[in-house]
């Protein structure tokens, strides 16, 4: 599966595209198949942090940006790693960058495996919260089921960084909002850096959490 997610990585305008792990297995299936691997300490407590040791091993600059795809996303869209990325390139007050799309469903509104993120005229986050945000005062009071207007927007879980702030990063203290939503990126937003939001009218592929999951995108390769 990280194969698969590092060659839809390689078709996006990324000069390289390597993947860190900490399994010497997930290395060698890497090695195997043509695609870069780093071995990273195992002891990481966030993908972030992975991350900095990986752009450390890799000598990049500070001034050079990175875009983190998840090993578990095989139907990540191309552009949307570009588009990140040029979001991040926009933006040079912002350290981190991040993607959105609508949400068109109440259910997926309310639940609170999905997260949600408010932004500024200027596409950077204002807040991201599992809980259900903007709550639109007047639609619910009266229990009324239907969603805000604009509509609220859920967040996709792919991150842009510049170099500097990521090897930073895993010096910041946690948040106490962060360690109560269990939301990493709040921890950017609590010391007071900016994280620029691309929004998308096209919700990303499924991701793999479950063997149900699994079979599911198995099943897509192999149409």
């Amino acid at each position: 599966m990280v194969v698969r997610v590092a060659q839809r990585a390689a078709l996006s305008e990324a000069s390289q595209v390597v993947v860190a792990a900490d399994s010497p297995e997930i290395v060698k299936a890497c090695e195997d198949h043509g695609v870069r691997a780093l071995l990273t300490q195992s002891h990481h407590p966030s993908g972030s942090d992975r991350l900095a040791e990986a752009s450390q091993l890799l000598g990049l600059a500070p001034q050079d940006m990175v875009v983190n795809v998840q090993g578990d996303e095989p139907l990540i869209d191309p552009q949307l790693i570009n588009d990140v990325a040029a979001l991040l390139a926009q933006h040079p007050h912002a350290s981190m960058s991040t993607a959105a799309h609508p949400i068109h469903d109440l259910a997926e509104f309310t639940n609170p495996n999905v997260v949600k993120v408010v932004i500024d005229q200027t596409q950077l986050a204002m807040y991201f919260s599992r809980a259900p945000i903007p709550w639109w005062r007047d639609g619910f009071t009266h229990g009324v089921n239907s969603l805000p207007q604009p509509a609220a927007l859920r967040h996709i879980g792919i991150y842009g960084y510049r170099v500097g702030f990521l090897q930073s990063f895993p010096n910041l203290p946690p948040a106490p909002v962060e360690q109560g939503e269990a939301l990493e990126q709040l921890r950017a937003l609590w010391h007071g850096y900016k994280i620029a939001v691309h929004v998308t009218d096209k919700a990303p592929g499924p991701g793999v959490d479950t063997p149900e999951d699994l079979a599911r995108v198995q099943a897509l390769f192999s149409a």
